[in-house]
C-alpha cells in the first residue's frame, strides 16, 4: 500500500485583511488567481505580504483585474538582480463574465473591489477580493458594539452553565 504524501502544504501561511471587513460591507467576493513571479510565489509562502492598502482595478476592454498596493516582502535568498517590486500591480486571474459583472457592480454601486485573503489552494495561490461599500463612523461604532454585547452574552452563557 503506498503512503500518503505529506501534506504540508496544508500549512503554509494565509494572509488575511482583517480591517477590511470593518471598513467595508462586503457585498459578495469572487475567488481569483494571481499572477506571480518565482520571487514572490517564495515569499508568500514564508508569509511575507501585507494586504492593508491593496486594492483592485478592474478594467473593461480588455476585461482585466489588477491588484494594486499588496505588498510581497522581498526574498532575501534570491540575490539583488532577480528580485521582485515589492509593491507592482498584479494580474488577477478569473473568467471574462466575472470581471465584466464585478466591474460593473462596482460602478453602480460605488464600491471599492478589496483583497480580503490570499491563501493556497492546490498548490496555487489564490486571492479573495471583495465588493466592498464603505462604512460610516456610525456604523463601524455600532458594529463594535453588536460585537461587545454578542462576547457579553456569550459570557453569561457560559458561566449560567457551570
Amino acid at each position: 500500500m503506498a503512503e500518503r504524501k505529506d501534506k504540508s502544504r496544508d500549512r503554509e501561511p494565509v494572509i488575511e485583511n482583517r480591517k477590511s471587513r470593518f471598513d467595508y460591507e462586503i457585498l459578495e467576493t469572487l475567488e481569483c488567481g494571481i499572477e506571480l513571479r518565482g520571487s514572490e510565489v517564495k515569499s508568500l509562502r514564508l508569509g511575507l505580504a501585507s494586504l492593508a492598502e491593496g486594492w483592485a482595478k478592474g478594467e473593461l476592454t480588455p476585461p482585466t483585474l489588477t491588484l494594486i498596493g499588496v505588498h510581497i516582502g522581498e526574498y532575501g535568498p534570491a540575490g539583488a538582480a532577480r528580485q521582485h517590486e515589492p509593491t507592482r500591480g498584479r494580474r488577477l486571474l478569473a473568467h471574462r463574465r466575472e470581471i465584466l459583472r464585478l466591474t460593473a457592480e462596482v460602478k453602480i454601486k460605488g464600491g471599492t473591489l478589496v483583497p480580503l485573503k490570499i491563501y493556497w489552494k492546490g498548490g496555487r495561490a489564490k486571492v479573495l477580493i471583495g465588493l466592498g461599500v464603505g462604512r460610516s463612523r456610525g456604523d463601524k461604532r455600532e458594529s463594535i458594539k453588536s460585537r461587545e454585547d454578542k462576547r457579553d452574552m456569550d459570557r453569561a452563557m457560559s458561566r449560567r452553565r457551570d
